[in-house]
């Protein structure tokens, strides 16, 4: 009788033990895909197929939550990508501008350390531009690196993706696949040779993409806003200040190309993870680090607070579910992580300064909101104005109707607009007498923002 309870005994015991074994298996994969400069609308999901075909990215969408409300930290590639892998804001971190600043790894762990801690197997194939030491896995978390000395050729990406998920493992993982395109544009823009390759010639005029509808200055430009495109296009970095309304045509098209041939290698990547049966199982998360004017406003490139610059696609899919849409406000760089360990039963960071969106797939009435979202950003990119080098930083607050932003230089250094009933930022109305109140509500929103999260910034605010 005693002999037969032990048995009994050690086979329940077995079996406790394969069902945890098999429950940690069955903890979510989360594949984290990030393209560089593409904007929140430039996708055939929104645009239509007449003049860009984006299958996979669309599909990513017809089968996922896809959020139109979604900023960047700030509209350019390091902070970013910091403000992403860390979920902190760019003014914590202390990186405004592409540099090479590294940050403490102990005060501001990155993503691949949260998950890595977790029981995570790690991996980041593609650009880097993040401030910690590529090289040191220590410092960043992720255990699986591809090509550690530099940002490499789209192309190759998807084969390295292929050996990372043919691995042997009984861990759960999370992969970062980080895209360099359409980032291409601007390389095409100075004419240079194209690093993934080239994209063709631009056809005839009558086949070419219209210009944007918010192509000339705004009305009731600043200042400050005129001088500051001045600056940057006097950088040979950016030699589109005498385009004609043809050359920026030719530029949206080239600049679908791109975002077609990044689209093809995500493509890969969905199938490869398909032949593995990882689809199942998957987490996928997708976005931009910011996106690209495309000729609005007459800019190109990035860095300021436009639409076209400062929103990006942000879409989560899992197990090929059913298209959901949220108008919620999404920071990017701050409710990523906190999105991704709470979907994969992580705790979240006490330090977070951002929201879950995991709730999204079981409620998405249930999504919490915010008021507002702001954005930061520094213009360090231009040619000195009457030989004076200028580095304005500015900040820029989002909420239902309106955006409203301010630079610590200029003589009128504020902006205003009605996004809902002036989505192209086509008349700012700074000096409306009729949104006087709309314009205190937004300073006011915007330096209580700066007071919770110990802004520096809040020494140029208006109260």
């Amino acid at each position: 009788m005693r002999f037969k309870f032990s048995i009994s005994f050690v086979i329940i015991n077995l079996l406790i033990l394969v069902s945890v074994n098999v429950f940690a298996q069955q903890k979510p994969n989360v594949l984290f895909i990030m393209t560089d400069q593409l904007s929140a609308e430039t996708m055939s999901i929104n645009l239509g197929t007449k003049f860009i075909k984006t299958p996979n990215i669309d599909y990513l969408a017809s089968h996922g939550v896809r959020f139109t409300n979604a900023y960047c930290a700030n509209p350019l590639c390091v902070p970013s990508r910091s403000s992403i892998f860390t979920g902190r804001y760019p003014h914590e971190l202390g990186i405004q501008n592409n540099d090479d600043t590294l940050i403490d790894p102990v005060t501001f762990p990155s993503m691949g350390t949260i998950f890595t801690n977790a029981g995570y197997e790690t991996g980041y194939i593609g650009k880097w531009h993040l401030p910690y030491d590529r090289n040191k896995s220590e410092t960043h978390g992720f255990s699986y690196m591809s090509n550690k000395k530099g940002n490499g050729t789209d192309s190759l990406l998807p084969n390295y993706a292929k050996y990372f998920f043919e691995l042997k493992r009984e861990k759960p993982f999370l992969l970062v696949m980080s895209f360099l395109n359409p980032h291409n544009i601007c390389q095409w823009a100075r004419g240079d040779n194209l690093p993934d390759g080239d994209i063709g010639n631009p056809p005839s005029e009558d086949q070419l993409p219209p210009l944007r509808a918010n192509a000339l200055p705004s009305k009731n430009e600043t200042d400050f806003m005129a001088m500051m495109r001045k600056s940057i296009q006097t950088n040979p970095a950016f030699p589109v200040g005498d385009f004609s309304d043809q050359k920026w045509r030719e530029y949206i098209w080239s600049y679908y190309r791109l975002v077609e041939k990044v689209d093809a290698e995500i493509g890969k990547v969905l199938n490869i993870m398909r032949q593995k049966g990882l689809d199942k199982n998957t987490l996928i998360v997708f976005t931009s680090d910011h996106g690209d004017l495309q000729g609005a406003h007459r800019w190109n490139q990035k860095t300021v607070f436009y639409e076209e610059a400062s929103k990006v696609p942000f879409i989560m899919s899992y197990n090929n579910g059913k298209q959901l849409k949220s108008e919620v406000f999404v920071q990017s760089g701050i409710d990523i992580i906190p999105t991704i360990c709470d979907f994969a039963g992580i705790p979240i960071p006490v330090t977070s300064k951002g929201k879950s969106l995991a709730s999204a797939f079981t409620q998405i009435s249930q999504v919490p909101n915010r008021d507002y979202i702001v954005v930061s950003d520094k213009i360090s990119q231009g040619a000195p104005v009457n030989g004076q080098k200028l580095n304005p930083e500015g900040r820029m607050l989002r909420n239902k109707q309106f955006k409203y932003w301010i630079y610590n230089y200029g003589v009128q250094s504020e902006v205003l607009y009605d996004i809902v009933n002036d989505p192209r930022e086509m008349v700012n109305l700074i000096s409306d007498p009729n949104y006087t109140t709309a314009l205190k509500n937004c300073r006011a929103q915007l330096f209580s923002w700066a007071k919770e999260y110990k802004d520096p910034f809040i020494k140029y605010l208006v109260q």
